[in-house]
């Protein structure tokens, strides 16, 4: 007896877990595999610049892609944007940025709609219970009357109960491919809002390098007016005196109307930068901004560079596209599916009686329960037209998922020749800077001896500022180069550094990005 009791309880728990695994259904889904990257395993060798003082001119040759931080250091998609700027003006418009910037809060939105739209979708896969109460009264002719002609041509049915609506059995697992298809749209989404993020504070901190570095090209431009004016006083005292020629004071002239101009220019573009920050700000620039670090070397710690299989899990657009091809792969299940039978449920369990005052005092419990089951037969060809859809729109992801990994590549490596070259080429327009600026000094000296003319000074005054302005849009351009590589790496999401090993400060500013010292025109 209790032999035949054990074989019964193992047939019912048998049929218990084939009913679940009938209910549970199957996917349809093919089996994701990732791409294999399409990039080369390491960085790109990287032109090694050396120009140095007492050199003639500089050596080129070919080295690894640096690290641009010893290896030890913390990755750059764990290095907060605190430890990464380390002006405090920028790190305090970078936190205002993130608090009031509308492309950021329509990121955040766009989250929230898809994970509403993923519960939508979650929701199929699970049945819906409702309850209700129905009336119907209605007259019918005497040939149609229940009860015979002679009976009351006005009859009333009151329902009431709890009631399945429809319920697709996911035999075939197209209800949770499609669940899957949304939750990875929504994942998606949520990498798209990091990735707004980042490129919000890489904005952020160029826009504000624009505006350092044309407050820099102004006061420089200033300084440059103020000496070109002394020299055209000189010239105009000698062209009084009759020793300078009409041609000479037009040369003066010409440079000072020239630096006028750039003044214009200059304090235009200083404007625009300020524009630049206050929309991305998503508001004015407070008045109580902290003191500003100087517009040098040390605005920016180093990073190290990794290796390129480090973005396939750190760069969220890289993430993100990885989301969209699981999202297409789980759309080719659903299309499967849609060639099986469908088998849905519907049930309603309450009671029912002629008269609402008797609703729930008598013996009208009632039931009713409706299967059904459908399979198409013709379609016209819609349902391959759908898979064949599914499947080219999986071929797209791919294509897509590689082309942000090839994208990212050139970002990264992009930047990392930027490091390679911009500290050698900012020494040599130093040097130059300073050349340029004897050379005038020495022209001035020998144009007020009488021994050259003019133009000898005209020129050298021209080349000095043509340098030192060159000066500062390279140190510019080595900023943003820093920040690029930041953002390329995956770095700007986090505000504090999540790494165990924190940042050598010390280190790490011998190795910051060269910036631009404060020039002036001397000798003029």
């Amino acid at each position: 007896m209790t032999e035949k009791r054990t074989m019964r309880n193992a047939r019912l728990k048998l049929g218990g877990a084939a009913l679940l695994a009938l209910l549970a259904g199957c996917s349809l889904a093919p089996e994701y595999q990732r791409p294999a990257a399409p990039v080369p395993e390491s960085w790109p060798d990287q032109p090694q610049l050396q120009y140095g003082q007492g050199q003639t001119q500089a050596t080129l040759g070919r080295q690894p892609a640096p690290a641009v931080a010893p290896g030890q250091g913390v990755p750059a998609a764990d290095l907060g944007w605190r430890d990464f700027f380390r002006d405090p003006r920028l790190r305090e418009l970078v936190r205002l940025a993130l608090e009031g910037n509308r492309d950021l809060r329509i990121a955040v939105q766009r989250i929230e709609e898809a994970r509403a739209q993923y519960g939508i979708q979650r929701g199929q896969l699970f049945p819906a219970i409702g309850a209700g109460v129905q009336g119907t009264r209605q007259r019918l002719p005497r040939d149609l009357r229940p009860g015979g002609p002679d009976s009351s041509s006005i009859s009333s049915q009151y329902q009431a109960g709890v009631g399945l609506t429809t319920f697709e059995i996911d035999l075939f697992g197209r209800l949770r491919s499609l669940s899957e298809a949304a939750l990875q749209q929504y994942l998606a989404t949520e990498q798209a809002r990091r990735a707004v993020q980042i490129n919000l504070v890489g904005q952020v901190a160029q826009a504000y390098f624009n505006l350092r570095a044309a407050e820099e090209q102004l006061a420089l431009t200033q300084r440059t007016l103020q000496a070109r004016q002394a020299s055209y006083d000189l010239v105009k005292r000698r062209f009084d005196g009759g020793v300078a020629s009409e041609l000479e004071l037009a040369q003066a002239k010409t440079l000072l109307d020239s630096a006028s101009a750039d003044l214009a220019q200059f304090a235009r573009a200083r404007e625009q930068a300020v524009n630049a920050l206050v929309l991305l700000l998503g508001g004015p620039l407070p008045p109580d901004l902290p003191e500003p670090a100087p517009f040098d070397a040390g605005q920016l710690a180093a990073i190290p560079a990794g290796l390129p299989s480090d973005l396939l899990t750190r760069r969220p657009d890289i993430l993100a596209a990885e989301n969209q091809l699981r999202a297409a792969n789980a759309n080719i299940g659903a299309a499967r599916a849609a060639f099986f039978p469908t088998i849905s449920l519907t049930g309603l369990l309450g009671v029912a009686s002629p008269s609402l005052s008797n609703l729930f005092s008598g013996n009208g419990t009632f039931w009713s329960y409706s299967p059904s089951i459908t399979t198409p037969i013709f379609a016209g060809g819609s349902l391959q037209a759908g898979l064949d859809l599914a499947r080219a729109r999986s071929n797209i992801a791919v294509a897509q998922y590689e082309q942000a990994i090839q994208q990212a590549f050139r970002e990264v490596a992009d930047a990392l020749a930027g490091e390679a070259t911009y500290a050698a080429q900012i020494e040599a327009l130093r040097e130059l800077a300073q050349s340029s600026a004897r050379r005038l000094e020495l022209s001035n000296l020998r144009y007020e001896g009488g021994i050259d003319s003019y133009l000898q000074v005209q020129t050298a005054q021209v080349d000095l500022f043509n340098a030192q302005q060159a000066l500062v849009g390279a140190g510019l351009q080595a900023l943003i180069n820093r920040v690029e590589l930041y953002k390329a790496l995956g770095g700007g999401w986090n505000e504090a550094t999540v790494a165990a090993q924190d940042v050598d400060a010390a280190g790490a500013a011998g190795q910051a990005a060269p910036g631009v010292p404060a020039s002036s025109e001397p000798g003029q």
